[in-house]
């Protein structure tokens, strides 16, 4: 493995600069962490669900990030409506696979969302993602569980497959577009511990390919910037509570320079 030289900091100055608008189709669970993840960060939120609404928001948007997490019937119709008003502009569009594996319905939407709008970044963590590639694989709630194989094999192949970056995320996250794999270090198992960081990461994904264009060094530096911000907080928290507090501190706070120094990419 070797260390990648992403200009992780350059891309942080650039989404405080441009403040990409990241329209959110989420998780209801972690919809507010996921607006404050973003916006403490320096990019623009904005929760529009409805119908009515959701083509024309994406195609004023940056970036379009989908959350399966609060799954409902009508939730992914709109998800539909909002990803084609995406397409239509050449918005990118992350795909948070949350539960996927654990349930039919989950599944079943998941592939109709695959099959009928274009998704540029699937993310989720082992057993979705394996899920998704078409692994015989049950995900315990939104938890991941034990995938058998390599994870860099299954990640590529469902990125070749579909055309788009696969984001696997773990104590060690996987970034691939089917023929470069990134690995990313950064992070603090806090993170594991409480609800919410899972979903955030995709919002913060969401910002940063709303000013990268290459969207595996995007999602490459997000998970770092997030990751980093995390160590930080773990490192000057009392507790679970605190560290999700200051977790917002240091994602406001981090500086570009801070990045360059402590990121954790390798190319593998």
């Amino acid at each position: 493995m070797k260390k990648y030289k992403i200009n992780s900091g350059l891309l942080l100055t650039r989404v405080r600069q441009e403040k990409p608008l990241v329209h959110h189709l989420t998780n209801w669970v972690t919809i507010y962490d996921c607006a404050n993840a973003v916006k403490v960060l320096g990019a623009s939120p904005v929760m529009a669900h409805a119908q009515e609404e959701v083509a024309q928001m994406a195609s004023l948007a940056s970036s379009l990030v989908l959350n399966i997490g609060t799954l409902t019937v009508e939730f992914v119709s709109a998800m539909k409506l909002a990803a084609k008003g995406a397409n239509k502009k050449g918005i990118p569009v992350i795909l948070d696979a949350c539960g996927a594996g654990a349930t039919k319905l989950r599944d079943e939407k998941c592939f109709e969302l695959l099959d009928q709008v274009r998704i540029d970044i699937i993310k989720g963590n082992a057993s979705e993602i394996a899920r998704l590639s078409g692994g015989n694989v049950r995900t315990k709630g939104v938890d991941a569980v034990s995938v058998s194989g390599d994870l860099r094999k299954i990640a590529k192949y469902l990125a070749i497959k579909r055309k788009a970056v696969v984001v696997v995320t773990g104590k060690d996250d996987i970034v691939t577009d089917g023929k470069r794999v990134f690995a990313i270090s950064n992070g603090s198992p806090l993170m594991g511990k409480i609800v919410g960081t899972g979903c955030m990461s995709s919002s913060i994904i969401g910002a940063f390919i709303g000013v990268e264009s290459d969207l595996a060094v995007a999602s490459a530096t997000a998970l770092s910037v997030f990751g980093i911000a995390a160590e930080f907080a773990a490192r000057d928290s009392k507790g679970l509570g605190s560290f999700k507090e200051r977790l917002f501190d240091f994602l406001g706070k981090i500086t570009p320079e801070t990045v360059n120094r402590m990121q954790k990419i390798k190319a593998l």
